[in-house]
């Protein structure tokens, strides 16, 4: 992780049996997501929050049953574009803080996201050529 001093708006362990018994960490602080794995071995990575572009929960039939869930996030970065969150409590509740803390930092540095649309050339079939497009 990366200091005991910083404030974590969030965190948590991937759960077994729903209980926090794994050497994955995820904490969530105003800026970053981080993961932290191992236990004699570490391995930490972070995610700057402005870099992320979707995220999604999935709850299959045994997370339902232990009440946690995994929340996969895609984002921009090139080292981690696609951290997973596994086996953590309240996935929606946690999604949704996630969220809340993306769009307050797109804000904050002014990031647009331009969403590209692709073009079917079938939709220009009933165009007549003598318009301007």
């Amino acid at each position: 992780m990366a200091s005991k001093n910083m404030n974590y708006l969030w965190s948590d362990r991937k759960r077994y049996l729903g209980m926090p018994l794994s050497f994955t960490r995820y904490a969530l602080s105003e800026d970053r997501l981080f993961l932290s794995v191992g236990l004699l071995s570490l391995r930490d990575d972070e995610l700057l929050l402005y870099r992320v572009r979707d995220i999604n929960t999935k709850r299959t039939l045994w997370q339902r049953i232990f009440g946690v869930g995994t929340v996969t996030i895609m984002s921009s970065d090139t080292t981690q574009p696609t951290l997973i969150l596994k086996n953590i409590k309240d996935p929606l509740g946690v999604k949704e803080l996630i969220h809340q803390q993306v769009e307050k930092q797109k804000i904050k540095r002014r990031v647009r996201v331009n969403e590209v649309a692709t073009i079917d050339p079938d939709d220009f079939d009933d165009l007549d050529p003598d318009d301007d497009i």
